[in-house]
């Protein structure tokens, strides 16, 4: 069975940005932005190491990581709870930096790594307590900027 749903995946590939938290070796959190964040199958997201040398050497530690991604127009998004497997070549490691290429994102990639999601959960903002839409909250929200 998929952990992803076809929502989540919506929202991951359109926003593309994610906040990953990783811990630190003298357990403190580590909360770091990755605009490469993509979908890797029906359980796995996917980011590159462009420049998370923290981000990498946390999880070379401890492998626990969670991803954050939210569409911030509806305030609506996903937490992804998993562990993360960190490549540093070979054939899925050609496959993703080709993937990240014909999205246009060049770059001389360090790492990747893939996140095998074992749990996700929806974040729905406090916004919709009172019974607003998504287009009252996206207006709200254009309102501000």
């Amino acid at each position: 069975m998929s952990i992803l749903t076809d929502d989540m995946k919506r929202v991951v590939e359109r926003q593309q940005l994610g906040f990953v938290a990783t811990v630190c070796a003298d357990g403190t959190p580590n909360l770091s932005p990755k605009g490469t964040t993509m979908v890797w199958g029906d359980d796995a997201l996917v980011f590159a190491d462009i420049r998370s040398p923290g981000t990498v050497r946390n999880l070379l530690v401890n492998p626990a990581v969670e991803i954050n991604v939210v569409d911030p127009m509806v305030r609506k998004g996903y937490r992804f709870k998993g562990r993360a497997r960190i490549l540093v070549s070979g054939p899925t490691f050609d496959a993703l930096a080709a993937a990240y290429r014909a999205r246009g994102v060049e770059s001389d990639f360090e790492h990747m790594v893939i996140v095998h999601v074992e749990r996700a959960l929806p974040i729905v903002s406090p916004a919709y307590d009172t019974g607003a839409t998504e287009a009252q909250v996206r207006r709200a929200w254009e309102g501000r900027i």
